[in-house]
């Protein structure tokens, strides 16, 4: 499938996928890890991370919109079992509403017998780059296009997400930055610690491809630290949420990133997970070279 991830894309179509994150095997799991989707993020496709079932909804709705205004396709990306095999309420806007936030789409590309053509055949050496600079450029224009939708959508349905979600960051000395569902548990975390005295902030990146650099720099501008907890790993490299955080931040934001991986294959987490990121953090003075790895079984291991 992954090469016709990349025909999709480079044939400009607005396709909306639903990609529930599950664990690659072997060994077989069919829980929570986002190694699957984040394999394809060079693909061409437009990746939104959902933190619960209700912005699944509302970000299928928006991606429709998304990917018609780019043509560039959209995955609408949740985590497995958490979401995919769990249920829980969520406000379902009348279809009527639905209709005018989303108009009949007008396809640029039809079967037609009285006008045949050719898509998507060989592409000469003098097209090829100006094509792949299209889907570029098209990437650019998605934060702005994103907000608009978003806008839009927040005076019909009165909800919004946004490319990022910070939550107490505006003061954070230490800012804990995930993704997907771990992002609630965090948001707890965040507000035992506040209790404690400890100036603890959380950024939910919702937004990975494109990746949100602008709004990355804004919420980070005054931290001092910044913790990654990734669900996922790129065999030989490590996070991939702190990998592409540290290249964003490259001649802005100096803060050092602290890499974290936990979670892999559904396995919980915690509370204690998340107190552990935050401590290690503050405790140690420079990142590690590689990612830290939390809650592995070291007996398993021998």
């Amino acid at each position: 499938m992954h090469e016709m991830l990349h025909w999709a894309a480079g044939g400009r179509l607005p396709i909306v996928m639903a990609e529930v994150n599950r664990a690659l095997g072997p060994g077989w799991n069919l829980w929570a890890d986002q190694t699957d989707s984040l394999a394809q993020r060079d693909t061409g496709w437009i990746q939104l991370y959902c933190a619960d079932g209700q912005e699944v909804l509302d970000t299928t709705l928006q991606a429709y919109r998304l990917a018609e205004a780019v043509n560039l396709p959209v995955m609408v990306i949740l985590d497995a079992f958490f979401l995919s095999h769990t249920w829980e309420p969520v406000d379902l806007p009348a279809q009527e509403e639905v209709d005018q936030f989303l108009p009949p789409y007008a396809p640029r590309f039809r079967m037609d017998t009285d006008h045949p053509q050719s898509l998507h055949g060989v592409a000469p050496i003098g097209v090829y780059m100006e094509m792949r600079r299209s889907m570029q450029l098209a990437m650019e224009a998605v934060p702005e296009l994103l907000e608009r939708i978003e806008e839009e959508f927040f005076a019909r349905f009165g909800r919004r997400y946004g490319p990022v979600e910070p939550y107490l960051c505006d003061d954070a000395d230490v800012i804990l930055v995930t993704s997907g569902t771990a992002a609630g548990t965090a948001r707890v975390v965040v507000d035992q610690l506040r209790a404690e005295g400890q100036k603890a902030g959380l950024l939910r990146i919702r937004m990975f491809r494109p990746f949100p650099v602008r709004s990355v720099h804004e919420v980070l501008k005054s931290a001092l630290k910044v913790a990654v907890l990734d669900r996922n790993c790129s065999f030989g490299a490590g996070g991939i949420f702190a990998s592409e955080l540290r290249s964003a931040l490259q001649g802005g934001n100096p803060v050092p990133v602290y890499s974290y991986i936990a979670g892999l294959g559904g396995r919980d987490i915690t509370v204690e997970t998340i107190r552990d990121c935050f401590a290690l953090t503050r405790g140690t003075d420079r990142p590690a070279i590689e990612s830290v790895w939390l809650g592995v079984k070291e007996e398993l291991l021998k």
